[in-house]
């Protein structure tokens, strides 16, 4: 399974961003999908998550309310709408898919993109 981010890029602060993950080579309707960031000299942290079938989404604490997450099955993609952006969301964002267990650890995804940048000035 091969899963392609685009979408990155440099944004001032209180710009947005919209990421899309292509994802090709299994069957994209039936993951569970979501987003990780990891900053310099930071662990990768969870930024969101949308099950396989759609419904409930959920967001990290830093995140919420400014992130959207979804996806559109037809076309094997996913996205993460980014408003209202932050320095401190400047990252590099990793489309994320198949977890196995705990939707909130980077170790619990069995596969990986491999990572767009955003940068946010101030």
């Amino acid at each position: 399974v091969q899963l392609v981010e685009s979408g990155g890029g440099l944004v001032q602060a209180g710009g947005s961003l919209r990421l899309a993950c292509a994802v090709s080579g299994g069957t994209f309707s039936n993951y569970d999908m979501g987003w990780f960031r990891q900053a310099p000299g930071k662990e990768r942290e969870f930024v969101a998550v949308i099950p396989r079938g759609g419904g409930s989404t959920y967001y990290g604490d830093s995140v919420t309310g400014r992130f959207t997450i979804s996806r559109d099955d037809p076309k094997n993609t996913l996205y993460l709408q980014m408003n209202s952006l932050k320095p401190e969301d400047t990252a590099v964002y990793y489309c994320v898919g198949h977890p196995n267990g705990n939707y909130y650890k980077a170790s619990s995804y069995n596969y990986w993109g491999q990572g767009t940048q955003v940068t946010v000035s101030s």
